[in-house]
């Protein structure tokens, strides 16, 4: 059986950068680890399958290059993209099933994916003589900022890690140290961000880790993203409109753009949206 696989960078910034993902569709037929064997073929970080759903328009699953996520925001933005683009979707709102839960995309005329994201579970701080080591930054370095390293969920629990600015490319992962660590504290990775300064088009420069999947360095991270909306609601009540823009993978030489938004009611978080475009790159075909 050979499968088709499209390559789509997602997240890019006017048609450069980004993230890139595998989607494919018409996924219905295709085993768990037949799944697991075209995502390590196609080599990328996450690769989407889309299926058909009896309650709802579909169904994604994720793999990465080891094994299944719930999900994936960036795989998410490609699949929908792809969709667009070849005419299966159109401008509209559409429900997709995920190991995450039942969310809505909108896709908008232009092409820009629009994705909900689950509501944020907040699950414990990290002192920064922890998370110190992991990343080769300093704990005092990292305590100046003030603020929480704390761990949050919007689909995926990740390690919110705040750093002065100037600091985040200075970043040096131990990938076995790490990898160690969140697996000791069943999280995904590190999400490390600098606040830019005020008057920036940019609400921060962002960096994420997760070498337990098999990601050193990921260049755009949708679901990382949505909980960066939420610890930056959660810290700085007002100051950025709930509307965020966040850049990511400069340090890579691949620098994306994703925004985020959340929807408040007297400071509880009602809905957690996070967005981009994409760009196909690709298709690759996978016999198995």
């Amino acid at each position: 059986m050979r499968v088709e696989a499209f390559l789509v960078n997602s997240f890019t910034a006017d048609g450069t950068g980004g993230n890139p993902a595998g989607v494919v569709l018409q996924a219905d037929n295709l085993s768990n680890e037949e799944k697991l064997e075209i995502a390590q073929a196609v080599g990328y970080s996450e690769t989407a399958f889309v299926s058909q759903d009896d309650e709802v328009d579909f169904e994604l699953s994720f793999f990465t290059v080891t094994d299944e996520v719930d999900f994936c925001g960036h795989a998410t933005l490609a699949a929908f993209s792809t969709m667009y683009r070849k005419g299966i979707v159109t401008e509209g709102q559409y429900i997709q099933r995920t190991k995450a839960g039942v969310l809505a995309v909108t896709v908008e005329s232009d092409g820009h994916i629009v994705m909900e994201q689950k509501l944020p579970e907040y699950l414990g701080v990290f002192a920064a003589g922890d998370i110190s080591e992991l990343i080769g930054i300093d704990s005092t370095v990292l305590e100046s900022t003030q603020l929480p390293i704390e761990v949050i969920s919007t689909g995926l629990p990740d390690i919110i890690v705040p750093v002065p600015l100037g600091y985040l490319d200075e970043i040096q992962v131990n990938d076995r140290l790490l990898s160690n660590f969140c697996q000791k504290h069943n999280v995904v990775g590190i999400h490390a961000f600098e606040l830019c300064e005020k008057g920036s088009e940019l609400t921060a420069s962002c960096r994420n880790f997760a070498p337990l999947f098999g990601i050193p360095e990921e260049s755009a991270t949708g679901s990382a993203s949505g909980a960066l909306a939420c610890y930056l609601t959660k810290h700085f009540p007002g100051e950025h409109s709930n509307c965020f823009t966040f850049e990511q993978g400069r340090a890579m030489g691949c620098v994306s753009r994703i925004t985020a938004s959340v929807e408040l009611n007297e400071q509880v978080i009602l809905k957690v949206m996070v967005g981009g475009f994409a760009d196909e790159i690709g298709l690759k075909e996978v016999s198995l």
